[in-house]
């Protein structure tokens, strides 16, 4: 029987994962979707946040600083795609250069290092493609921009390869209470355990409900964004915000790990938890915004846009807490932003909460820690040789914009937890990542999965379950 089950894989249940799995715990992951990471994580900044934004004394402010320091060492140690530009927190008027200067204040108090005013002209020198109209920014020195699936994904794959069960499209239906702990009824069958953690992300507050009298509401809040090629990957260097408002942090401009340029997002609140859509009014606000910012973006050389829906809760910090009435439940509920910073941390504070709760910790006297993936484009010439020369798959490259090769997407086929669809090797490999959105690869993508897996390639998928590329045949040659 399991010790702790965690309910949901994206970057909080990976990293409550990967943190349990240095124990002697018999831990299992449940997660609905068929791969990690398909929800806020998928669709979100890629933005790891220095910790001046959330109110001194908070968890938010606590676990952001904490979590952001780990993140560091986390990408550094399991070859997570990581770079730290630094941020410029833009303001246009005396009023906002107040604001930023709270913002300061809050950083300074919250342990983050290294925050500076700089006047217009220092501004525009370190970012000579913004607005003539800012007037001063702060600006926070150790911002960090990430690949968000690779991160949730190198998590979740440590986890796994100590230990820790994933059971995928592994939908929770109902949790008893009994003499042991819990019952969890899910679409696979029925599973035990002394504890569980409630990850669920946009679904916390009905799992929550299943155990314990209504506590919260998550409130759904869609942000929309747009990806720009990496033609328009160096308008800026550094992650550009503009004062942030009772709706977040606002719209940033930033380049990406892989040097393409994020616009976005917006701020809508959303009745349907599952609609990632995007819309009309909604690109247009980020479109109109951003060119406060960054005048010159140009969004002609939009490559892709998507939408994520934030799990708010209508209360201004995170929830972690064991459920008031069910011993060994606790929940991590309402994890916006920071959530990506935060999440090492809040995996930290949640094990102190199951040890509270009870639970016995022993390490294990054997633990596998660190990974690392081959990323043919970044070789030398040399070493692209020599690999090829060893391997042949290595020499046949699949995707043309980003130099992704066979021996890649072979890699990613044989990890602990392999892609299930074309887009799920997108997020491994970067295969339809770039500016033809798979136009030429998608087709020789779809023909590895489908001799991989030993299918049709009607059968294979786009990436969540029941979403397929092919339907039918069309036409057959004479």
């Amino acid at each position: 029987m399991p010790d702790v089950i965690i309910i949901g894989c994206g970057i909080v249940g990976a990293a409550a994962a990967y943190e349990l799995s240095k124990y002697d715990l018999d831990v299992v992951v449940l997660e609905k979707e068929n791969d990690v990471a398909l929800g806020t994580t998928k669709a979100n900044s890629a933005i790891i946040h220095a910790g001046y934004d959330p109110a001194p004394g908070t968890l938010m402010a606590r676990l952001n600083v904490e979590g952001a320091k780990l993140a560091k060492e986390l990408c550094d140690k399991l070859d997570v795609p990581y770079r730290q530009p630094g941020a410029l927190v833009l303001a246009f008027t005396k009023q906002e250069s107040l604001v930023i200067e709270q913002l300061k204040q809050n950083g300074v108090a919250n342990g983050v290092r290294g925050l500076r005013i700089l006047g217009k002209e220092e501004v525009l020198q370190l970012e000579p493609n913004l607005s003539e109209d800012v007037v001063s920014a702060l600006r926070v020195p150790s911002t960090m921009i990430v690949s968000p699936w690779e991160y949730a994904l190198a998590l979740a794959e440590t986890a796994v390869q100590n230990g820790v069960e994933l059971k995928l499209e592994c939908e929770v239906t109902r949790i008893e209470k009994n003499s042991v702990g819990y019952r969890v009824y899910t679409s696979q069958g029925e599973v035990e355990a002394r504890y569980i953690l409630n990850a669920a992300g946009l679904s916390a507050d009905k799992i929550h409900n299943m155990v314990s009298e209504e506590a919260f509401e998550i409130l759904p809040d869609r942000g929309e964004y747009y990806l720009l090629d990496k033609s328009e990957g160096t308008r800026v260097g550094h992650v550009v915000f503009q004062c942030p408002t009772d709706m977040g942090k606002g719209v940033l401009v930033a380049p990406t790990v892989h040097g393409n340029l994020i616009v976005g997002p917006s701020s809508a609140p959303t009745s349907d938890r599952e609609d990632v859509s995007n819309t009309t009014g909604g690109l247009e606000y980020v479109m109109q915004t951003a060119r406060k910012s960054v005048p010159g973006i140009d969004f002609r050389a939009s490559i892709r846009n998507f939408a994520g829906n934030r799990a708010k809760t209508g209360q201004n910090d995170f929830i972690i807490a064991q459920s008031k009435g069910a011993k060994g439940f606790i929940d991590l509920a309402g994890i916006m932003s920071p959530g990506l910073s935060a999440a090492p941390a809040i995996a930290k504070m949640a094990t102190e909460l199951l040890v509270e709760s009870g639970l016995d910790l022993s390490e294990k006297a054997s633990y596998h820690e660190g990974r690392s993936r081959i990323r043919f484009n970044e070789l030398s010439p040399s070493k692209k040789a020599e690999l090829v020369a060893r391997d042949p798959a290595y020499g046949r490259v699949i995707c043309r914009c980003e130099t992704v090769t066979e021996g890649e997407i072979r890699d990613a086929l044989n990890a602990p937890i392999p892609p299930r669809g074309v887009d799920g090797v997108k997020r491994r490999c970067g295969a339809g990542m770039g500016r033809c959105q798979s136009g030429f690869c998608g087709p020789r993508v779809l023909e590895i999965l489908s001799k991989h897996y030993g299918c049709q390639p009607t059968e294979v998928l786009q990436d969540e379950a029941g979403r397929y590329i092919l339907t039918a045949e069309t036409k057959r040659g004479q």
